[in-house]
């Protein structure tokens, strides 16, 4: 059984969760830390030590920081395209946007959303 935000949860509820990336959750946090910091006008006033420490553990974990680059892989990772050509058409911020990604580097996230995928 869990609390989050006065409400109990129970393990059955938890099945219908969606699962997050350590980078997704950091973007989360960092967020919801800015707002914190700028809804306090006491510089004392300091996030949870469970928040703080949730926070640098996702972060010390992530193996993305580009903001881009995790929508990019999550995009991906749902709908799960079969070659380099069908991801291009699919995500084209893959090509376009800021940081373009070549068609080796797009080929190997396919290969390791497929690894991952022969382990379920």
């Amino acid at each position: 059984m869990f609390l989050i935000k006065n409400e109990y949860f129970k393990g059955s509820q938890f099945l219908k969760a969606k699962y997050l990336m350590n980078c997704e959750v950091s973007l989360i946090l960092d967020r919801k830390y800015e707002q914190l910091q700028q809804m306090s006008d006491d510089p004392s006033n300091q996030v949870s030590q469970v928040f703080e420490k949730s926070l640098q553990y996702v972060k010390r974990f992530s193996r993305y920081t580009n903001p881009d680059a995790v929508r990019q892989l999550c995009v991906l990772g749902n709908l799960c395209p079969l070659t380099v050509e069908e991801a291009t058409l699919i995500v084209l911020s893959i090509k376009t946007r800021g940081r373009s990604h070549e068609d080796e580097d797009i080929s190997k996230m396919l290969d390791d959303l497929n690894l991952i995928k022969k382990f379920e």
